[in-house]
């Protein structure tokens, strides 16, 4: 249990785990059609391995997962609307170039706890370029198929390498199938979650 209970127990201490509420509806900026459709075919598959729904549209938002690909993090602040989006848009820009982040996700939620919007940032320098395409992809969808903890994923990858391809750890599926189980809350706060996470993923394996 308390393997699992790492992957939503934050840096601060405090037990979350959240899944989405409502169809996920990604668009992607920033990369060339090729990409595009790699990305897609990632979040569909972590969708269906959720036994998650996706839709062409979302009523209050048009589209619920965005992810904007850049070269330099100033470039978000030429996004038209984005900060409309993204509160304090420019003072992120700055805390991410500071940084020398390559990456950054930010999540809204519906009043009940439930992701309703993700955000993924991703500024291509030679870390992220090295990454083949469909292993960032994968890599992304899974990381917004849930609100992990902000250390989840520190040590050792959500991913592994089966005959030269990504594929998602069968521990990290397990947890993501067990965490939207009808039976099993959108939001959690309390540790004991991990228990019934643990209880499903052990009838999984």
């Amino acid at each position: 249990m308390n393997d699992l209970a790492g992957y939503f127990t934050r840096s601060d201490g405090t037990y979350l785990c959240a899944r989405w509420g409502r169809p996920i509806v990604p668009v992607v900026f920033g990369v060339d059609d090729a990409t595009l459709s790699v990305f897609k075919g990632a979040i569909e598959a972590i969708v269906a391995l959720a036994g998650h729904k996706m839709a062409e549209t979302d009523g209050e938002l048009g589209a619920n997962l965005m992810v904007f690909f850049c070269r330099d993090w100033h470039e978000l602040s030429d996004v038209p609307h984005l900060d409309r989006l993204v509160p304090e848009l420019d003072a992120l820009v700055a805390r991410l170039q500071a940084a020398q982040a390559n990456q950054y996700r930010i999540f809204r939620f519906d009043p009940d706890g439930a992701v309703k919007a993700a955000f993924v940032f991703l500024r291509m320098d030679q870390h992220l370029e090295a990454v083949p395409a469909d292993t960032l992809a994968l890599s992304q969808a899974v990381q917004t198929i849930l609100l992990w903890s902000d250390t989840a994923f520190m040590d050792a990858s959500p991913l592994a390498i089966l005959d030269g391809a990504a594929v998602v750890r069968p521990v990290v599926a397990q947890v993501i199938r067990a965490a939207y189980d009808p039976v099993m809350p959108v939001v959690a706060h309390d540790p004991a979650h991990a228990l019934r996470l643990a209880a499903r993923v052990g009838k999984m394996q």
